[in-house]
């Protein structure tokens, strides 16, 4: 695992900004951009830009219902996946985030986006790591026959859902859910990922955090 800066978010007195990165549907960008407008004061953050890998996605098309700016940044434009991730982070740093948000983008960023905003990008992931980690972490959990399985929030790193671990919830494994190819128990994932990952979002912007090896203390 590579290293990555031991803190984060001192106080400033303003907001922090947040960039929210979508591939999807953008359901987890919607539950924080619910919970801001809700509290836009004590939530303590603002999403200053929305940004995708794709055009034409419903992720997109909240963040302009939400007045929020976006931006687009394709693989396919790029000459290389090098290339491409030097212009992501540079569209994100355009609007100079405090923390950076994945939520649902379905793309590994690379060193350049890493050593811009490392030990401050956080993502999801369907299963409690380091157990099943990759693109398949539901599909692993029942095949391994768990019979508790969840959602982990993490800082993003070099590994392939290896960074520090932030926060994870439990999720019980039913005997139907084996009937299904584990669909309802992704869904029932979802929904705890969403709160966790507001909550988080939330608590690292309003208290700040330390990160110390592999160990993450919200502040």
């Amino acid at each position: 695992m590579a290293s990555l800066p031991p803190t984060g978010l001192p106080p400033t007195g303003r907001p922090a900004r947040l960039v929210v990165l979508v591939s999807g549907s953008g359901t987890n960008l919607q539950a924080l951009i619910d919970a801001i407008g809700a509290d836009p004061t004590g939530f303590g953050a603002r999403i200053v830009a929305v940004g995708a890998d794709r055009d034409s996605i419903e992720g997109l098309e909240r963040a302009e219902r939400a007045g929020v700016p976006t931006f687009v940044c394709r693989v396919r434009d790029h000459g290389t996946r090098e290339a491409w991730d030097a212009a992501l982070a540079a569209a994100t740093a355009a609007y100079e985030p405090d923390l950076v948000v994945s939520a649902g983008f379905m793309k590994i960023v690379g060193k350049e986006f890493l050593a811009r905003f490392g030990g401050r990008f956080v993502n999801t992931h369907p299963a409690l790591l380091p157990s099943f980690p990759g693109a398949h972490g539901v599909r692993d959990a029942l095949a391994h026959g768990v019979k508790v399985t969840g959602c982990t929030v993490h800082f993003v790193d070099e590994g392939v859902d290896e960074g520090p671990i932030i926060a994870q919830g439990v999720v019980e494994v039913r005997d139907e859910d084996y009937s299904d190819d584990g669909v309802a128990l992704h869904e029932r994932i979802k929904e705890v990922e969403r709160r966790l990952l507001v909550d988080v979002v939330g608590r690292l912007a309003r208290h700040g955090y330390r990160i110390e090896g592999r160990k993450v203390t919200i502040q």
